[in-house]
């Protein structure tokens, strides 16, 4: 993804003489401003590592078809998560206090990334901010505006641009100088393994609550679903890079059987939470979930920082 970073520099000259006053002769200022108290001169801010406002989501490619459906919202229970926005990083609920942005002093978070960076409880109509990372090899920048979707709020969040793993300074402060601080990011590698898990058993809790029997782990077609992962971040698709259908991965064996398939990809997609929501938010994803013929399912995870959309879920369910 291309970027740019925009070097800002902002000054505030406080004066409490006339501004008229600027464009006369220098012994005039002088007693302008011996009249007047003083002049005050602040530096309340430096640069921005804003990237840009544009901030790519994804779209859900429908489960039966090729053809695009978009994800509604869905409030529910899953797995022991009450919601109705995708979950984020729940920062302190204490009050920040005067001059600060954050309780916190340090936090981690997964390259997905799985969280976007807000300020502290009770901060809002801050105004313009400015927003720095240390080091741009780990937190690139910041997109000027947060992934609502998510249930992030624009007016106090940021969006990191994670380009590395490894840990930063995030510096951030408000230009009229009354809000300035630090917390230090540690960005770590998703756990893939126990990130699969976790989507079997938040869909077998959805699967409970609707009556419906558990499912297992879908051992014959766990290579499918890693497969399948891997191939959507080259092509986002029910049809393989090599034209097959996407059954070919876990043929259904001569026995007989059912299977399907859900995909997901992006930036809305970054933890098992808001993926299995992404899924019962659409129809033919929902249907899937909670078919009661599937006894199995199988799911494929593949995080690659380099490509274009990071993130790429797979769901194999089956009856073998």
């Amino acid at each position: 993804m291309a970027s740019a970073m925009l070097k800002q520099t902002r000054w505030t000259i406080l004066l409490s003489i006339n501004a008229a006053a600027i464009l006369i002769a220098g012994i005039a200022i002088t007693s302008a401003i011996w009249l007047n108290g003083g002049l005050e001169f602040k530096v309340v801010g430096e640069r921005s590592d804003i990237i840009s406002s544009d901030i790519d989501e994804m779209a859900l490619i429908d489960s039966t078809s090729d053809s695009n459906a978009n994800a509604a919202s869905y409030s529910g229970e899953l797995g022991g998560y009450s919601y109705t926005a995708q979950a984020g990083y729940e920062f302190s609920s204490s009050a920040v206090p005067n001059g600060e942005i954050w309780n916190e002093t340090a936090i981690t978070i997964y390259a997905t990334p799985d969280i976007d960076i807000c300020v502290g409880n009770g901060l809002n109509e801050l105004g313009e901010m400015y927003w720095q990372t240390s080091d741009t090899n780990v937190i690139a920048g910041f997109y000027n505006s947060a992934r609502t979707w998510l249930g992030y709020n624009n007016e106090t969040c940021r969006y990191p641009v994670i380009s590395g793993i490894g840990t930063t300074i995030i510096t951030a402060g408000t230009y009229d100088g009354k809000r300035k601080d630090t917390i230090t990011v540690t960005v770590i590698d998703p756990p893939a393994e126990q990130w699969k898990r976790e989507v079997l058993s938040l869909v077998n809790n959805i699967r409970a609550n609707n009556n419906l029997g558990q499912l297992t782990w879908g051992v014959a077609c766990e290579n499918a679903a890693n497969i399948r992962a891997n191939e959507i971040s080259q092509q986002y698709s029910h049809t393989r890079p090599d034209g097959s259908p996407w059954s070919t991965a876990c043929p259904i064996p001569e026995s007989g059987g059912i299977s399907g398939e859900n995909l997901a990809i992006g930036n809305a997609a970054v933890s098992p939470v808001t993926v299995v929501m992404l899924w019962m938010g659409s129809e033919s994803h929902r249907e899937n979930i909670l078919n009661p013929d599937y006894t199995k399912l199988a799911v494929g995870f593949n995080f690659d920082l380099d490509s274009t959309y990071k993130t790429y879920w797979s769901q194999f369910f089956s009856t073998y």
